[in-house]
């Protein structure tokens, strides 16, 4: 991943470069959560700020009321302004969700709508699941909800079996039938095989375009999830990747 990120980095125009990084910024909210753990803590290497940028930024934000840099987006900005103020940071349930939701809302207004519709639908699957897993074992759904788009709102305040998403949601069907797949590890096949799926419809029209480029990039994030596949299994998948590539180049 980190050379294939090498390898884009040096061809995408600048401006197709920002919808990378917006994608990359998942790793950023990571390695934040862990370096305000611990200053020391290994950070992801796909993230877009190092140690030495975190520093600097706290520093920053410390010294300055309304502090400006470009390595510092507006999201995380907010989040830490609230976990530094005593008051809002004991409203927090969870620094991870609060951060999530930040980023989540950040990403879905993209002016770029295959990165939008990206971060909407992959919050909307979480949030189902979500909440879905926690009506079975009798949790409190809204501590469990992310973000604030239609999907977030409506499970917070619909308590009938669909949550009130039929006709809000599309294939919510097949995600209430998933969630009640006993065996983890092919439910989490399952939902990427949904987000793969979601990738290949909402690029088929896009033939040479930085939405293909970003869509092979999340289809490769979702093999390096499954790294501990066999030898053989792993090399299939990728050549099966290759030859649509060059399917999609002849058109």
């Amino acid at each position: 991943m980190e050379t294939l990120l090498e390898e884009l980095q040096g061809t995408l125009s600048a401006a197709d470069a920002a919808w990378l990084r917006l994608l990359q910024m998942q790793y950023d909210n990571r390695n934040l959560l862990a370096y305000l753990a611990d200053k020391n803590a290994p950070l992801h290497p796909l993230g877009t700020l190092t140690a030495a940028d975190w520093a600097e930024l706290m520093v920053l934000i410390d010294e300055t009321d309304n502090p400006k840099d470009a390595r510092l987006q507006p999201y995380m900005l907010t989040f830490l302004q609230a976990v530094n103020d005593e008051k809002t940071r004991e409203n927090i349930h969870s620094q991870e969700d609060f951060l999530a939701t930040l980023y989540y809302d950040f990403g879905s207004k993209s002016e770029n709508k295959f990165v939008a519709d990206w971060f909407n639908y992959c919050l909307d699957i979480n949030n189902i699941l979500a909440a879905l897993i926690c009506r079975k074992h009798g949790l409190d759904v809204k501590q469990a909800i992310v973000g604030n788009n239609a999907v977030a709102k409506a499970i917070r305040k619909n308590n009938t079996r669909d949550f009130g998403l039929t006709g809000i949601f599309d294939g919510l069907d097949a995600l209430m039938l998933l969630a009640e797949e006993p065996n983890l590890l092919e439910r989490e096949r399952k939902i990427d095989q949904l987000k793969w799926n979601w990738l290949e419809e909402h690029t088929f029209f896009h033939y040479f375009s930085v939405e293909r480029v970003l869509a092979f990039w999340l289809k490769c994030e979702i093999l390096h999830r499954w790294d501990n596949l066999t030898a053989e299994n792993g090399q299939q998948i990728f050549r099966q990747l290759l030859d649509e590539l060059k399917k999609d180049v002849k058109l």
